[in-house]
């Protein structure tokens, strides 16, 4: 572990807003579950992946490279993204409640480690990236205070996929969004990697016409959070048509 830069940690010192990270596939609708809490915004602070970024760093699409070479590309990409990400764990509001799409979580626990495991991403690559988060978790402090995961079916987050035809994700396969889809379930379900803050689970397969009572379903622990002292507990099944799936 990284020793510490000062005597507290980057971002410890203010009151600090309550951090929810939206996570999920590809295709999941985090994008329409933030436009949902758009009528919240005199209270609450929403940040987007930061898609248009990898898109036009300079000029260059990281992400149209990292899809077509991953075996180059991989690396930069993901070291890009965690300082954009970084970027949003750390960007100041005086709102009581910031929600983030996605997170450095998601991206340490599901893609870095499918790009390890699909071989598009060098073993003494992936320890760098290690010791980067290592080190940003050794001295920077990245509130984390709730999780909603947007559980999706990979067959249904493919059809939407292909329906919205961004160019670079063309390329994309199914057995690409199972694999996200089984690291996510490992992190947020299962608990294999650390959940750094409670998991309230949502299921988004329904259609645009009946996902907003389950939108609605959050807003409860979004904008009225309380504290909870133990943040590795089981996962809050907020769907009752999800409860048959569950293995707790």
């Amino acid at each position: 572990m990284a020793a510490a830069i000062g005597p507290e940690r980057l971002g410890v010192a203010g009151k600090k807003p309550f951090t929810v990270f939206i996570e999920g596939n590809i295709g999941s609708g985090k994008t329409t579950f933030l436009n949902h809490f758009e009528k919240f915004k005199d209270r609450v602070c929403l940040l987007t992946e930061p898609v248009e970024k990898w898109r036009d760093c300079g000029g260059v699409n990281l992400l149209d490279l990292m899809y077509k070479e991953p075996h180059r590309w991989a690396m930069p990409f993901q070291t890009y993204v965690t300082l954009t990400m970084l970027n949003m764990h750390t960007y100041q509001t005086d709102k009581s409640v910031k929600l983030m799409e996605r997170s450095m979580f998601s991206a340490r626990y599901c893609f870095v480690e499918n790009m390890l495991a699909s071989g598009s991403l060098h073993q003494g690559m992936y320890n760098i990236l290690q010791e980067w988060y290592e080190f940003i978790h050794a001295n920077i402090h990245i509130q984390a205070d709730l999780i909603v995961y947007l559980r999706t079916s990979p067959e249904i987050v493919y059809e939407r996929m292909k329906k919205r035809a961004r160019s670079e994700e063309s390329c994309v396969p199914l057995k690409y969004l199972q694999e996200l889809h089984e690291l996510h379930e490992n992190w947020l379900i299962h608990g294999t990697f650390p959940r750094v803050a409670p998991v309230l689970v949502l299921d988004a397969d329904l259609d645009l016409h009946n996902i907003s009572s389950e939108y609605k379903r959050s807003e409860t622990s979004i904008l009225k959070p309380i504290l909870i002292d133990n943040t590795n507990q089981h996962p809050i099944l907020a769907s009752p048509s999800k409860r048959s799936r569950t293995e707790f």
